[in-house]
């Protein structure tokens, strides 16, 4: 699923998304350029220094309504087109 971000993606809001996905026992991969970072690391999204405009490409085994919803409350991210 592609995303577009909304916000900058540094410290509180790293450590949020982090705590987001870590919930979650599935692997949740981010997907930035030539980067590929597991999203329940937070050194890895702090990495890629995720800023707003930025398309990225979320995936996971299976889609996750409940993380979605989740992810959708943080403000953090809108589906890309």
């Amino acid at each position: 699923m592609k995303l577009k971000v909304l916000t900058p993606i540094f410290a509180e809001a790293a450590s949020k998304l982090v705590n987001t996905t870590s919930k979650h026992t599935e692997t949740i991969l981010i997907k930035k350029d030539h980067w590929v970072i597991d999203a329940k690391s937070l050194l890895g999204v702090l990495a890629i220094a995720l800023q707003p405009g930025q398309i990225i490409e979320l995936s996971m085994e299976a889609e996750n309504e409940v993380l979605l919803a989740e992810l959708k409350e943080l403000e953090l991210f809108e589906k890309a087109e």
